[in-house]
């Protein structure tokens, strides 16, 4: 197994590389019984011995700290614990693969797990841009080569960005109700047009335990009213806070990233529909960043009674590429099969993309859906119709802007780039924010320069140009607002009971958790 040595969080400025010794040391408890000295010796291969004081020797098993241990602790101001991680590789879906050959050649048919393969269109963009291909034909021929090894269904996540940017937009149109109802109620009321009237959605009861989010019991009007609600797609984002921010948890907008929403299709949706037992689903996702593989590590996205992870793996674009090396596969050469589809009105001939920034638009859309819902007014971010916008001193920061008789009614903003997030939490902190919602997102430029993605070959283009480039492919495909999307509609009714569902709200919304800080040895720090 391979990872990178090194993350890039965000510019230049903001680079950490993770240490290979882990800032908190694993605990030891001393057994008070223990009457005799004994100490430790290493012999030639490097095993460790202990030795008590008859000269009796006990090999020691080597410890080992589990994603969930590092998910746990707050010692690392970053998720790129990338090298901890020892089920998210390619080599993990090799041994699926290999086991499900070995049983279909013993004929233990019941023990072939379906495997299916969900690809991010960012990374589709960067391996498009990296061999000269179109993003269909990108998608069409990672399809043949997934489908070449065993891989039994693969999938756009584009379809359930869909549903993540839907439920975004709708939490926040509710949020910001709750918060003009609670500012006119408690302060005098600001010079803010009434929203339109319309019925609050009805919200998810307590079903997921402690935390901060769907079902937690901070989960107040007070807790509905606070803004600015903050973007929930970026794994790394989220650690972030988690770890380092616990008071910003409550502005975190609840509602499950694309990735662990294909998740639930997969093992809910497809396992039904195939007559299948969610375990008996493989589900890989191919995604922009390593932060992702933590992502799909949250126990918020384990079934215990299905004993099974929505996602069961994760493969940055980098190991994708690195696939095509160990199995002599040209991508530029290859052949080409289509796109497996949810429902028949699913086109596999064509694929689309979301207006707005590369990382899935959730500003864009977000400030569409509002601006019609709660002033009655159309607007088009990306043309700058109907909206002031404007760039901040570098370009990884955007404010966006609705005005109604020149007063500003929403204001949103997005920060991408570890320092623009700091800026952002100081201003949330001291109560200075003045935006409504904001999209956020650790990797300066967004997801499209996620730190799994494919980098420009050494003194090939500059790094700048290389993201630009890929951009403008990821850019290059149709785009579609998500309720046009006739199968998305669809499945909202026949899968979720309709989007206003309970089975909507506990579906789609997750928690965060705030992680304290439990050093155990400060002396043990290796600095």
């Amino acid at each position: 197994m391979s990872f990178s040595g090194v993350v890039v969080l965000t510019d230049l400025d903001d680079y950490i590389a993770p240490s290979q010794a882990c800032i908190l040391p694993v605990e030891v408890k001393k057994n008070e019984n223990e009457g005799a000295r004994t100490s430790i010796v290493v012999d030639d291969l490097g095993g460790y011995y202990e030795v008590s004081e008859n000269g009796a020797e006990v090999k020691l098993e080597r410890a080992s700290i589990t994603l969930n241990d590092c998910l746990a602790c707050s010692g690392c101001i970053t998720s790129a614990e990338s090298i901890l991680l020892t089920m998210q590789s390619q080599e993990e879906l090799y041994k699926v693969l290999k086991a499900n050959k070995d049983a279909t050649e013993a004929g233990n048919l019941q023990d072939v797990k379906t495997v299916v393969v969900s690809i991010a269109p960012q990374s589709r963009a960067s391996l498009a841009a990296k061999y000269g291909l179109t993003p269909l034909q990108t998608a069409n021929r990672l399809t043949h080569f997934f489908k070449s090894l065993g891989v039994h269904y693969v999938l756009d996540t584009s379809f359930s960005r869909d549903f993540s940017l839907i439920e975004t937009a709708n939490e926040f149109i509710e949020r910001f109700r709750v918060y003009q109802q609670h500012q006119s109620s408690t302060l005098p009321s600001p010079s803010l047009p009434s929203v339109r009237n319309a019925s609050n959605p009805s919200r998810r009861k307590n079903a997921m335990g402690k935390g901060v989010g769907a079902g937690s019991t901070e989960n107040t009007a007070m807790t509905k009213a606070r803004l600015p609600m903050l973007a929930s797609a970026c794994p790394g984002w989220i650690c972030y806070a988690e770890k380092t921010h616990g008071f910003v948890l409550p502005y975190i907008s609840e509602i499950k990233s694309p990735q662990q929403i294909m998740g639930l299709l997969v093992k809910d949706y497809i396992a039904e529909t195939l007559g299948l037992r969610s375990s008996q689903i493989y589900h890989v996702s191919v995604m922009m960043c390593y932060d992702k593989k933590l992502e799909a590590s949250r126990s918020d996205f384990f079934s215990t009674a299905n004993q099974t992870r929505d996602v069961d793996c994760v493969l940055t674009t980098g190991e994708i590429a690195q696939m095509f090396l160990e199995k002599s596969f040209s991508l530029a050469d290859s052949p080409e099969a289509p796109l497996d589809r949810f429902t028949k009105m699913t086109s596999e001939k064509k694929i689309l993309g979301s207006y707005g920034s590369a990382s899935g638009g959730y500003l864009e859309y977000v400030m569409r859906c509002a601006a019609r819902e709660l002033f009655g007014v159309d607007v088009d971010v990306e043309k700058e119709k109907g909206v002031v916008v404007k760039i901040g001193r570098n370009k990884d920061f955007k404010e966006v802007v609705l005005e109604i008789n020149s007063k500003p009614v929403l204001r949103f903003a997005q920060a991408n780039g570890f320092r623009n997030i700091q800026n952002l939490v100081r201003k949330i902190k001291s109560g200075s924010s003045p935006y409504h919602y904001v999209e956020v997102m650790a990797c300066p430029s967004g997801c499209i320069n996620g730190g799994g993605q494919l980098k420009p070959d050494e003194g090939e283009i500059p790094l700048k140009e290389w993201i630009n480039r890929v951009n403008n492919v990821y850019k290059s495909v149709d785009c579609s607002y998500p309720e046009e999307n006739e199968s998305v509609m669809r499945l909202y009714d026949e899968w979720l009971g309709g989007r206003a569902s309970s089975k909507a709200q506990m579906m789609l919304r997750t928690q965060y958790h705030n992680v304290e800080t439990s050093l155990v040895n400060p002396l043990a720090v290796k600095w």
